[in-house]
């Protein structure tokens, strides 16, 4: 009889469990739900499962509850408080994940809510492997105060101590505003979905209260604002199933960890592989453009470039690839957008993606085609002097290999900035066509020779002349590889197998620093 009342106990048990289980799979209203349907959205859970290889995602804290009793909340304390927490693998690789979940209270971030994240953010750290947050909030729970804006300082502390140690990566799927936008702000990499994402600070209203302005919801804060304008979104995909595959495709270029190297992928693509049509794809007219996307799909493996930042500041090229099966980061002068001169916004695009690479052990490659930086009073009164040092900067803090093609031109002092012999890369090549001097031959014979010039009695003829000289005696590659400033002058065409065999003598690459507690960049 005992042993028949013990059965019905761990029965009802079950059936508890069942119901428990039921009910936290279906915390949101069923009219919230509807919503989220109507609106072609995922629901949280779905996410994050849709994120993570098919069945590995384990949810976590699927029984926490607000413990807030006042302001009405009482009646309803729905179980997972607004927000999916656990692990999976993408890739088979484990990953932490947290989901917002905007059918709960909006979404909004609870005392609760935010410990759940921040659990498996200090797991995600404790144990070396990515963290991918999903935000979808409405922000603060009013009813909680201040103690849900304490939750969003000890999320934030988290990225700052996680930066550089873990890759940390937000997929906005949803309305992120306030003070909850310096979280994705602080991470590595920032997605977005077009026509359901936004980011703001203060919304339209408040605009039009303060400032006067009439600004929709995209306008201000939509994702392809967030691209082209402000540079906050990384990535900008046209529906949730591809953010989410976006993000599961930019974490194969990534380390688990800043102790750990990119995962090697075997190349099906001949490390040997020369491309012919890289010895014509220069024009002879030095001042016509060409797409430096066409060089770097030759040169990495099967043409796969995953571009960062695509829409904002296109002078200027930065994304992920492979290079005979490694993980590298390339940064490339785009002499299509604005005669890839380096502008405040390319500045500040490049140095951060150099100091991302560099802090997840992601070798550099970098193609130069640069007539120096962008004059003009908007850039001086904007700082492009601060901004372009950082740029510099992040290239001479960088430790990992780093290898440079100069394919055309590289003027001034935009030829040092863009990984250089002198700031120390490792191996620094040079096409035929490349330029290497203080300023173009038209900018330089106007000034060393202008008073000769005003003298003449043919000034353009002498002019000319002059020029031609000056490209005979300096605009080549081969002064500057008289003084081992490029290591060799190569054939466009071996560009891949030359930067494969560089590539793989510098992986075992060590560079000793000075002991400091940190640089001091120019912020």
């Amino acid at each position: 009889m005992a042993a028949t009342d013990d059965q019905q106990s761990t029965e009802a048990k079950l059936r508890q469990l069942e119901e428990l289980r039921d009910e936290a799979l279906h915390a949101g209203s069923d009219a919230a739900v509807q919503r989220r349907r109507d609106e072609g959205r995922l629901l949280a859970r779905e996410r994050a499962e849709g994120l993570c290889d098919p069945g590995s995602f384990v949810e976590l804290d699927r029984y926490v509850r607000h413990r807030e009793v006042e302001f009405g909340m009482s009646e309803r304390r729905p179980y997972g408080d607004a927000v999916v927490t656990g692990y999976g693998t993408i890739f088979g690789r484990r990953v932490f994940v947290f989901s917002q979940d905007f059918t709960v209270f909006g979404g909004s971030l609870s005392e609760v809510f935010a410990e759940k994240i921040c659990k498996v953010m200090d797991m995600a750290l404790k144990y070396g492997c990515p963290v991918i947050g999903i935000n979808d909030s409405g922000g603060a729970r009013i009813q909680e105060g201040v103690v849900s804006l304490a939750g969003y300082a000890e999320i934030f502390w988290r990225n700052v101590q996680a930066s550089g140690v873990i890759p940390q990566l937000s997929l906005v799927m949803g309305p992120c505003a306030g003070g909850a936008v310096y979280s994705p702000a602080m991470t590595d990499f920032v997605f977005m979905v077009e026509g359901s994402s936004y980011m703001f600070i203060t919304g339209p209203d408040v605009v039009k209260t303060v400032t006067g302005e009439e600004v929709t919801f995209e306008e201000l804060g939509g994702a392809t604002t967030h691209a082209s304008k402000s540079g906050v979104a990384h990535f900008v995909s046209p529906d949730e199933a591809s953010c989410l595959e976006d993000a599961r495709y930019l974490l194969s270029f990534l380390p688990q960890s800043n102790a750990d190297r990119p995962a090697f992928a075997a190349p099906t693509d001949p490390p040997t592989r020369e491309d012919v049509e890289l010895d014509t794809l220069i024009p002879d007219n030095p001042n016509k453009p060409y797409d430096m996307h066409d060089v770097i799909r030759r040169v990495i493996d099967d043409g796969e470039f995953l571009e960062v930042n695509e829409r904002f500041a296109e002078n200027i090229v930065c994304g992920f690839a492979r290079l005979g099966g490694h993980s590298i980061g390339v940064v490339g002068n785009q002499p299509r957008s604005l005669a890839g001169v380096l502008d405040i916004d390319a500045s500040v695009k490049a140095a951060r993606f150099v100091r991302t690479c560099d802090a997840f052990n992601i070798p550099l490659v970098t193609f130069v085609d640069v007539p120096g930086f962008l004059p003009g009073t908007a850039q001086e009164w904007g700082g492009i002097i601060r901004h372009g040092a950082k740029l510099l900067y992040a290239y001479a803090e960088a430790t990992v290999p780093t290898l440079t093609v100069i394919t055309r031109k590289a003027s001034g002092g935009a030829y040092d900035v863009m990984s250089s012999k002198h700031i120390r890369a490792d191996f620094n090549f040079a096409w035929p066509t490349a330029e290497v001097a203080v300023m173009g031959p038209e900018g330089a014979v106007n000034i060393v020779f202008r008073k000769e010039l005003e003298e003449v009695a043919d000034p353009e003829e002498r002019r000319a002349e002059l020029i031609a000289d000056y490209k005979e005696r300096f605009a080549n590659p081969y002064t500057a590889a008289e003084r081992g400033y490029v290591d060799d002058v190569i054939e466009p065409r071996r560009t891949r197998p030359v930067l494969i065999d560089a590539l793989e003598t510098s992986l075992t690459k060590r560079e000793p620093r000075p002991r400091r507690k940190h640089g001091n960049i120019p912020l």
